[in-house]
């Protein structure tokens, strides 16, 4: 198992990283998602590693590896640009960290066999690199970072460079070529799509600080503070000032939830909205408080249209099952068990 520790770094004087603290455990999946510049990859360097932390502790197994080499280490990472030879065959790539291990002919074409045998092409073997696709690279990356069994592996922006189609439809191959691994697993990405169908646990990183830590489901439902709802797209974020345990005044209206207790009368928040628990047109004229709205534009989005309605001066985003016409008035309301108040900074365990 992995456990890093109050790590910190600074780069050129400023702070990267500040107090990062986690686990990963045998057979997990871990996604460390946030927004470029949030310290994701430099924290992944810090474990295998290639840079030194300000302070702070890496441990394996309950061992202390802040000191040891990369070579020590025995971790495994796999970089966005692949890193590929690509003038030798597929079977040299992925022969190369076994290789370089000090490992016996023998054992290194075990590695290799055993290491194609799990993404699934022994047959591309004695094929040159560059005579594949973008998808069977990825995957040929993938096992030459297996092939020297490494006892932690780190992925760091796998699918960045692959197109959105192509990253879809490797999504689910990959999670479960690592899952077959049986190997704990650090997967780095700016991708929520990503994060979300892949990850067994989710931390997310703003400004070098984690910010939430959880299952996908449970971050999705529950997001520790307006910047996280906001960063995954959650729906409308509302500003409003708690003026009872029950009561928020937004621009809106006073809409009655319930407040965190840690949020105090006259502490400033968001409300979350989400889209798709919009109440519209008698729905809505049903709960007191209803809101007035004019539609100010619908798109179709297969499964449902998606409007953008005006309240006031606010402009919110809500999902449909039936068309409306531009100009359009429309009622509209959430209920009470869908809206949810969230703190505007902060950190969560």
């Amino acid at each position: 198992m992995l456990r890093v520790e109050e790590i910190y770094k600074d780069y050129d004087g400023k702070p990267l990283l500040k107090g990062i603290s986690f686990e990963v455990r045998q057979g997990e999946l871990v996604c460390l998602l946030g927004s470029s510049g949030s310290g994701k990859s430099t924290m992944l360097r810090i474990i295998a590693g290639l840079e030194e932390p300000k302070s702070g502790r890496v441990f394996w197994n309950n061992l202390d590896y802040t000191q040891k080499s990369t070579h020590q280490r025995g971790f495994g990472l796999m970089f966005q640009d692949y890193a590929l030879f690509p003038h030798r065959t597929v079977a040299e790539n992925v022969a190369f960290g076994p290789r370089m291990a000090g490992r016996s002919k023998a054992e290194i074409d075990a590695s290799v066999e055993k290491a194609l045998a799990t993404i699934h092409m022994q047959e591309f073997a004695n094929r040159s690199v560059i005579e594949l696709s973008g998808g069977e690279q990825q995957r040929v990356a993938l096992a030459r970072a297996l092939a020297p069994d490494p006892c932690l592996l780190m992925l760091d922006e796998p699918l960045g460079a692959l197109d959105h189609n192509l990253r879809t439809e490797l999504l689910k191959d990959l999670r479960k070529r690592l899952h077959d691994s049986k190997k704990p697993v650090i997967y780095v990405t700016h991708d929520q799509e990503e994060a979300f169908a892949l990850a067994d646990r989710l931390l997310l990183l703003n400004e070098g600080r984690m910010v939430q830590k959880g299952a996908p489901e449970m971050v999705f439902k529950q997001p520790a503070n307006a910047w996280v709802a906001s960063f995954l797209g959650l729906g409308n974020l509302v500003p409003g000032r708690v003026i009872a345990s029950n009561q928020v005044e937004t621009e809106l209206s006073t809409l009655e939830l319930a407040v965190p207790a840690e949020l105090a009368p006259g502490t400033q928040c968001m409300l979350l909205l989400r889209p798709q628990d919009a109440l519209l047109g008698e729905r809505a004229t049903s709960l007191p408080g209803h809101l007035r709205a004019v539609v100010r534009d619908s798109v179709f989005q297969g499964d449902y249209y998606r409007l953008e309605v005006l309240v006031g001066s606010t402009l919110l985003q809500v999902h449909s099952q039936e068309d409306f016409e531009i100009n359009q008035p429309l009622s509209l309301a959430w209920s009470q068990s869908t809206l949810q108040c969230l703190p505007l900074l902060g950190t969560a365990p």
